[in-house]
């Protein structure tokens, strides 16, 4: 009996103690992006809990994602959070950076600003309503600060990296209040635990979006299961991904998705099967086969394999038949890679044949591998990679992209090809031996 009592009295005791004094543990997850190693800033981060379900956005310029999580005991949080406050933007940033921050009511604040060894270096204080506020921050020649803001029930502080590389500044360091900002987007998890359950061990995903150095809209997916405060990096590529569908498990690889239209297509070559060591004819033996460029699987990796158009097939006619793509994909006829040619450059017309369009090619080609400066601008993450081509020998790698269609004109299946030296596309149709480059559309 008197260990039931003695347990019973810990537990209301430690139950007080958490209710009355403390909140329920909180971690932070802080989100930045390179494109090409350079920063750029997030545009939104969507985060979905893989475990549970549920998902949440948050909204530039707050890149701060706050999780209360469970600890086992149920907590009654008598303790308030009446305030957001974003991650500075630009960061890193060059003698200037802006500081938004968030009242749930009207409040009295202190932003104090120390450099990484502790010294005060500027503050701020001041009333101020409920709403969106502003402020600028002019640092001096320090490489971090550190921004506290201190309300009546909590205080929360950011780190902020001055990318400045000229130790001959000599600028004051100063907080500037800029303005109550109606017309800000509100801070999405200044209130993400209403909508959002998040035990510790659950798995997320985030999808962060943000616009390239050339103001392509670009993205990129990580998945992990924190355990504490995280900074996860961004690598922000073209193309926006597949809703659902950011990337699919096909024969141990990963391939990413990107949506350009209605359509929902692979972003890389297909790069399945058992290569090949000559350009021999494939088999029909229930083995899908594969030619990698020169015989050097390194160039599967990179670009993808080639196929001749039966083995891609699986010895199907049908048009849109599913051959060498996984479970609910199938390789896209003559008139799907019309509709994403005529979406991306509205003068393609497969009436045609041979050079269509305008900068359709351009648009489509990736910004890399090309010869001679043949690079295009990837504007909607296509990323069409110059693999070349395979028939008795390999051509025309980092010069040429082809790609199959599903569309079989009599026994001249119909294929599309980009070209180093052309903004445009060449549409016509081939011989079943030539070994091309495969993508798989969505179902």
């Amino acid at each position: 009996m008197k260990t039931k009592i003695l347990l019973s009295f810990l537990a209301l005791t430690l139950g007080f103690f958490v209710s009355a004094f403390g909140q329920k543990p909180t971690m932070e997850l802080t989100f930045t992006a390179e494109y090409n190693g350079q920063y750029v800033p997030l545009d939104s981060i969507f985060i979905e809990n893989l475990t549970q379900g549920g998902d949440t956005t948050l909204y530039a310029p707050d890149t701060i994602l706050s999780l209360e999580y469970n600890t086992g005991i149920e907590d009654i949080n008598l303790s308030k959070n009446i305030f957001s406050l974003s991650q500075n933007y630009p960061n890193p940033f060059k003698e200037k950076t802006t500081v938004n921050l968030y009242l749930q009511e009207k409040e009295h604040i202190k932003i104090t600003i120390r450099d990484i060894i502790g010294r005060k270096v500027a503050q701020y204080e001041n009333t101020l309503n409920q709403g969106n506020h502003s402020f600028k921050f002019y640092s001096g020649n320090e490489k971090f600060y550190l921004l506290t803001v201190t309300g009546k029930y909590a205080s929360k502080t950011i780190k902020m990296l001055n990318a400045n590389d000229n130790i001959t500044y000599k600028g004051k360091c100063k907080i500037v209040y800029n303005k109550n900002v109606d017309n800000v987007i509100g801070f999405k998890s200044q209130n993400i635990n209403n909508n959002f359950v998040f035990n510790l061990g659950d798995e997320l995903r985030y999808i962060g979006y943000a616009k390239t150095v050339n103001e392509v809209n670009g993205s990129n997916v990580i998945e992990n299961t924190p355990q504490t405060n995280e900074i996860y990096k961004f690598e922000i590529t073209e193309g926006i991904p597949c809703p659902g569908i950011p990337f699919v498990v096909y024969e141990g690889q990963v391939y990413n998705t990107v949506l350009i239209g209605d359509q929902c297509w692979f972003k890389e070559n297909l790069n399945v099967g058992s290569m090949l060591s000559d350009l021999h004819p494939m088999q029909n033996n229930r083995i899908i086969e594969k030619f990698c460029y020169d015989n050097d699987e390194s160039n599967c990796d990179e670009y993808g394999a080639l196929y001749q158009w039966d083995e891609m097939m699986q010895y199907s006619l049908l048009e849109e038949a599913q051959g060498i793509c996984p479970d609910g994909w199938h390789i896209p006829s003559d008139d799907e890679w019309c509709i994403l040619t005529n979406f991306i450059d509205s003068t393609v017309s497969c009436s045609g044949t041979e050079w269509i369009g305008t900068n359709v090619g351009y648009k489509m080609k990736s910004t890399s591998n090309w010869y001679a400066l043949g690079y295009g601008s990837d504007s909607l993450g296509f990323r069409a990679l110059p693999a070349g081509q395979g028939c008795w020998i390999y051509l025309y790698k980092t010069r040429d992209a082809y790609f199959w269609s599903s569309s079989d004109s009599y026994d001249y299946p119909k294929y599309f090809r980009f070209n180093n030296y052309s903004d445009k596309v060449y549409y016509w149709g081939t011989i079943k031996d030539f070994a091309f480059s495969v993508r798989c559309i969505k179902d």
